[in-house]
C-alpha cells in the first residue's frame, strides 16, 4: 500500500508536467525559452530555501550545482535545441528514450538489476508517445537528434545521481538546493543570449507563478520525494504521463483533435507504465544474483 502511494505521488510531478506547453504558448510571452526556465528554476529555488533556512554545507555545494545542471539548466537547454531544430513529435519521441538509459545508469551507479520486462516496458512507451504525437511527414535534424539525446542522458543522470547521492535532509531542502543552482546557472546565459522581457501582462504572471510553485517547486518535491523512496527504474517511466497529458490537455481545453491512433497511443503508454512497475517484480536479466526483490543500498 505505501509503495502504490509513493507512485501515484510521485506520478502527480510528470502529470502537471505535461502541462507545461499549454500555460507556455497561452499565457507566457513568446521567444523567451532561457528566461522562462530561469524563472521557472530561480524565484522558486529561492523561496524554498526561504522556507527551509538551510543551505547545503561541504560537498553538497558541488552536488547540488552538478545535480542543478543536469535536472535543470543542461536539461531544459537541450531540450529548447531539441524542441526548435525538431518538430514536436519527433523531439517527445527521441527524449522517450530516457527511461532506458535510466536502465542502464541505475546498473552502473546503482547496481540496479536490469529486467527484461523493464527494458519491453520502456520500449513499448516510446512507440506509444510516437503514436501520441509523431506525424508521418516528420523531418529529421542531425543536431536536433543528438541533443534530444543528450538531453534525455542529462535528464536520466540526474534521476539515477539523485538517488545515489541522498542527503540527509527532506525533499523540500533537496528540491530547494537544486532548483537554486539550475536557477543560478541559466542566469547569466539568459541575460547574456535574451533581450528583457517584455511588460508583463496579468495572463503572464500568471503563467510564471504556475511554472514556478506548481511545476517547479511542488512538482519536483514529489519527484525527489519518490526517488527517495523507488528506484531511478521505478521512477522514471512516470515521465511517459507528461506527453499524454499534454495531449489529452490540448483536446479538452484547445479543443485540439484526437485520433483513434492517438487514443491507441495513451492506452500504450498507460499499458507500459503498468509494465514497468510490474518488472520490478520480475526475475533480472543477466546475473541471476541481481533478480527478485533485493534492494540496493545507493551510496551518498
Amino acid at each position: 500500500m505505501n509503495r502504490n502511494f509513493d507512485l501515484l505521488l510521485t506520478a502527480i510531478a510528470p502529470a502537471i508536467w505535461g502541462s507545461t506547453y499549454l500555460v507556455t504558448t497561452q499565457l507566457l510571452p513568446a521567444g523567451y525559452p532561457l528566461t522562462v526556465a530561469m524563472l521557472r528554476a530561480l524565484p522558486a529555488g529561492l523561496l524554498l530555501l526561504a522556507i527551509v533556512r538551510r543551505l547545503p554545507h561541504g560537498v553538497w555545494w558541488l552536488k547540488s550545482f552538478v545535480l542543478g545542471a543536469l535536472n535543470f539548466s543542461v536539461f531544459w537547454w537541450l531540450l529548447f535545441i531539441s524542441a526548435y531544430r525538431l518538430p514536436g513529435g519527433v523531439a517527445a519521441t527521441v527524449g522517450a528514450v530516457q527511461p532506458l538509459i535510466v536502465i542502464v545508469l541505475a546498473r552502473l551507479l546503482l547496481g540496479s538489476p536490469i529486467r527484461s520486462l523493464s527494458i519491453v516496458a520502456a520500449i513499448a512507451g516510446i512507440g506509444g508517445v510516437a503514436l501520441l504525437i509523431l506525424t508521418p511527414n516528420a523531418t529529421l535534424d542531425p543536431i536536433g537528434i543528438v541533443a534530444g539525446i543528450a538531453g534525455a542522458f542529462s535528464m536520466a543522470a540526474g534521476t539515477v545521481l539523485s538517488r545515489r547521492w541522498r542527503p540527509a535532509v527532506s525533499p523540500l531542502t533537496f528540491t530547494a538546493w537544486q532548483l537554486t543552482a539550475g536557477g543560478l546557472l541559466l542566469l547569466p546565459v539568459a541575460l547574456l543570449l535574451e533581450p528583457p522581457l517584455p511588460h508583463l501582462t496579468g495572463a503572464n504572471i500568471l503563467g510564471f507563478t504556475y511554472l514556478g510553485l506548481i511545476g517547479a517547486a511542488l512538482t519536483y518535491i514529489l519527484w525527489f520525494r519518490g526517488l527517495s523512496r523507488l528506484e531511478p527504474s521505478v521512477v522514471s517511466p512516470l515521465g511517459f504521463l507528461s506527453p499524454t497529458t499534454a495531449v489529452i490537455l490540448g483536446w479538452v481545453v484547445l479543443g485540439q483533435q484526437l485520433s483513434p491512433m492517438q487514443m491507441f497511443g495513451i492506452v500504450i503508454v498507460l499499458g507500459s507504465v503498468w509494465l514497468s512497475q510490474r518488472a520490478q517484480q520480475a526475475p533480472a536479466a543477466g546475473n541471476p544474483m541481481l533478480g527478485g526483490n533485493q534492494a540496493v543500498t545507493p551510496k551518498r
